[in-house]
């Protein structure tokens, strides 16, 4: 497991930020969708929990064939993606993340059988856990996860520059440098060298990012890996919120939630070659579920995985070792004809990222 916290400041209140961090998530997924592939929105819905409240549970898919490596793509199957459940309490939300992939039993056409659906076996191997919480300081809050489940365990505190830390190449707009843009409507920035230090107003955003990927010979890599994909995301999630502030700034939460639903309609429908979205509760589910974070609503998710895919139970392992996987020979097939070598969570590679560059987080990853 690996832990990082990261603190990531923008010039705006936390409560502008709730209308900005909407609008953002809804832009960036539909930016993002092109080819039919992106971020399809399942659900979107409010919901009143116990402990936090008022809040809104979203889920989405985002869909990443085409940023697999070559010998990834040929063998995982057709429709691979990564399912992003949220629940936003603001000012905490919590986010997860977890791996799914259809295996037709036939060509996936409009009027042809529906897919099966199922976890991929490494699903109990890997998972991302994001908690966040906005203060309207510069990221001086060193006890503001001091309730967490994972407050004792040892984290790095990254602090990420909105306007300062490099980007990668392909996200780079000019119009979205904040080291050069100030805004029409709210005259802010444009943002200087150490412009947290004298900024006003401003506001952090904390999250603590849990990462596992417990496969031994890969566990270091791919969590070091996931932990540079999600910094990234989260990267260029907070500098388009604040790029876009002019575009947000005077809109009501009514406004922003019609923008929301209407460019949630338009991305699901650029993403349109897939099967039509279903509710959680419409889903064919086996026995097992998975509840959702703590005081969050259960929230019920099949993790069975095809039993030539689970971990060997006969075979003895050293204790302080994660479990390996054993994969059958790729040749043979099972009763769906897929084949029974197919791995279905590709090892990352530095040139093609396999994990998701949308929000939540992004949103968050953040939005979150």
């Amino acid at each position: 497991m690996l832990l990082k916290e990261y603190r990531i400041c923008m010039p705006l209140t936390v409560e502008e930020y709730r209308i900005g961090q909407l609008y953002m998530i809804s832009k960036h997924s539909h930016e993002q969708s092109d080819r039919g592939e992106g971020v399809e929105v399942v659900q979107n819905e409010p919901f009143e929990d116990p402990a936090h409240g008022q809040g809104q549970f979203t889920e989405k898919r985002v869909y990443l064939n085409s940023k697999l490596p070559s010998w990834a793509r040929a063998v995982v199957p057709n429709i691979f993606y990564v399912t992003e459940k949220a629940w936003n309490y603001y000012p905490y939300t919590i986010t997860g993340l977890t791996v799914v992939c259809f295996l037709p039993s036939a060509p996936t056409r409009p009027s042809g059988p529906a897919p099966v659906e199922y976890t991929c076996s490494f699903l109990p191997k890997f998972s991302i856990h994001i908690e966040t919480k906005y203060e309207d300081n510069k990221g001086s809050n060193d006890n503001i996860f001091s309730e967490s489940e994972n407050k004792d365990q040892e984290r790095e505190v990254c602090f990420v520059d909105i306007a300062y830390d490099e980007i990668p190449e392909r996200y780079y707009k000019e119009s979205e440098d904040l080291r050069y843009f100030k805004s029409e409507k709210t005259s802010r920035g444009m943002l200087q060298e150490g412009w947290r230090d004298n900024q006003e107003p401003i506001m952090c955003s904390y999250k603590l990012v849990t990462v596992k990927f417990e496969v031994w010979g890969l566990q270091t890599r791919v969590e070091q890996f996931v932990h540079k994909v999600v910094r990234d995301v989260l990267l260029l999630g907070h500098r388009q919120a604040f790029a876009w502030v002019d575009e947000w700034i005077d809109m009501t939460m009514d406004e922003v939630r019609e923008y929301e639903r209407t460019i949630q309609e338009a991305t699901n429908e650029k993403i349109g070659i897939f099967p039509p979205s279903i509710s959680i509760s419409e889903m064919p589910l086996s026995s097992c579920t998975l509840s959702g974070p703590a005081s969050a609503p259960t929230t019920p998710l099949c993790t069975d995985a095809p039993e030539f895919l689970s971990v060997p139970k006969d075979r003895a392992r050293k204790k302080s070792a994660p479990e390996t996987l054993t994969l059958p020979d790729a040749t043979t097939q099972n009763h769906s004809g897929v084949p029974q070598g197919s791995m279905l969570v590709p090892v990352p590679n530095q040139n093609h990222s396999p994990w998701p560059s949308s929000d939540s987080d992004q949103a968050e990853l953040g939005g979150e």
